[in-house]
């Protein structure tokens, strides 16, 4: 049985984990992602690498990046809130340190390669993934192909432009992330945008304040758009979400709720899903993008 320690980047935390061949995970943990140094960036990694290495005999190692990844060399020309691999080739760095081959893929990619393999969109030849985290992700299959567009920045909804309530622009990324509903709820609250806030304690205090269940009802409003204009462009037999706010409950009822009062949206309508795998998708897509490389699996492209 083969051994693959698997890592999932995001803006915030990283989380990490060992599986075997099987996409079973072993044991995981997770860590606050140093987004600014890429040395210390590379450390925790390595770090855990090191650790993972004493319990099994590590094959490699697959990572999942937000941003402008080049599945084929490891190169990311831009890797969102990880300013620290802006132009640079995580795969030749930690193949370096560890002596190990690592293969990286955008996270939202990811996502939609768990769900594709062993997920909810097994029977599915076109659909979609829309990650919701630190930002707004999106990976797209059509016509049974995994579309990374020509400069590997195909899926990238969170750039796509949106109206906020006041009337301006802004972007998916900033008002529909969970990381956008945190500021707001900072902004509305009067509270320091560098005090931590656990996107939980928000959903909390919704229930018992109507000012903030507002404040969450305008972000699901603003996810509702976003969903809305992928639909029209791509046509997707279904759209899956991902991240840690795939887990609620209310999630997909909620953004139901404002797709309805949409005028257009029952000629476009497609089925909407959490992501079976929910807030482990990217680390299980990252290992199949890691066997699909080796050959262990089918080819998917």
């Amino acid at each position: 049985m083969a051994y693959y320690v698997v890592f999932d980047v995001g803006g915030t935390r990283t989380k990490h984990g060992l599986m075997d061949e099987d996409g079973e995970l072993i044991t995981g943990g997770d860590y606050e992602t140093n987004c600014w140094q890429l040395e210390p960036f590379l450390e925790a990694m390595e770090d855990v690498v090191k650790q993972y290495k004493k319990a099994r005999d590590v094959s490699g190692i697959a990572i999942s990046l937000p941003g402008f990844v080049d599945s084929q060399t490891g190169f990311t020309e831009f890797a969102g809130a990880i300013i620290a691999l802006n132009g640079q080739n995580v795969k030749t760095l930690l193949e370096e340190k560890t002596s190990l081959r690592v293969e990286v893929e955008n996270d939202a990619n990811c996502a939609a390669l768990a769900e594709k393999y062993s997920g909810h969109a097994i029977d599915c030849d076109s659909f979609i993934c829309m990650t919701i985290g630190t930002g707004v992700g999106g990976g797209i299959f059509a016509g049974g192909q995994l579309v990374r567009g020509a400069f590997f920045r195909g899926g990238e909804f969170g750039m796509m432009l949106t109206e906020t309530e006041s009337g301006q622009f802004t972007t998916l990324n900033s008002s529909a992330s969970t990381a956008g509903l945190i500021r707001s709820y900072k902004e509305k609250q009067g509270i320091s945008q560098s005090k931590q806030i656990d996107g939980q304690a928000i959903f909390d205090k919704a229930k018992h304040d109507p000012s903030i269940e507002k404040l969450v009802d305008q972000w699901y409003k603003r996810i509702a758009i976003g969903i809305y204009n992928v639909a029209t462009v791509l046509n997707p037999e279904k759209i899956l979400i991902g991240g840690g706010v795939s887990a609620r409950p209310d999630l997909i009822p909620s953004i139901e709720k404002h797709l309805h009062t949409l005028h257009a949206w029952k000629n476009i309508q497609v089925k909407l899903e959490a992501c079976y795998y929910l807030n482990q998708a990217g680390m299980k897509g990252a290992l199949y993008h890691f066997l699909m490389k080796e050959g262990h699996l089918d080819t998917l492209h």
